[in-house]
């Protein structure tokens, strides 16, 4: 029986290989499921492909895509982004000094929008603030911002 096995026979089990993959969600039963999918259309152009052929089409095809996926294609997908990045984006982001520094200290700064999950920091200003007043985030050191007077 395995050695009549026809065009859509393939199509039937790589799509459901392919179905299969939703559940599983590990991008491997894809590309089996895709092989089949080859060899059904190998077996619908060569009807008279063996199933010996046909087997070696399937396990070199479903290889070959898992291979390519896996050494190639993920890992360019793969999040490359340094912890430099979001520092990028923060620069010039606005606050209001709700503390202020005294004699050379920390001030304390609330931001309308979360800066690196926090919307309080404490900061370092070279210029002298007041309470209420808008500073910009200008650099990082550590866990405290540096900032200056918003123009």
């Amino acid at each position: 029986m395995l050695s009549q096995m026809l065009y859509w026979h393939w199509l039937v089990f790589g799509v459901a290989l392919m179905v299969l993959e939703i559940f599983l969600a590990s991008f491997v039963v894809l590309w089996f499921g895709i092989g089949a999918v080859v060899v059904g259309l190998c077996q619908w152009l060569f009807p008279a492909l063996p199933f010996a052929g046909q087997l070696l089409i399937w396990l070199l095809a479903s290889s070959a895509m898992a291979v390519v996926w896996f050494r190639y294609v993920k890992p360019r997908m793969l999040d490359k982004t340094t912890a430099g990045v979001a520092r990028e984006a923060l620069i010039g982001e606005s606050g209001q000094v709700i503390k202020v520094p005294v004699d050379g200290g920390r001030g304390m700064a609330r931001f309308s929008v979360p800066v690196l999950g926090s919307d309080e920091w404490e900061f370092i200003c070279e210029e002298p603030v007041a309470l209420g007043d808008r500073i910009q985030i200008r650099e990082f050191s550590g866990n405290t911002l540096i900032v200056a007077k918003a123009r």
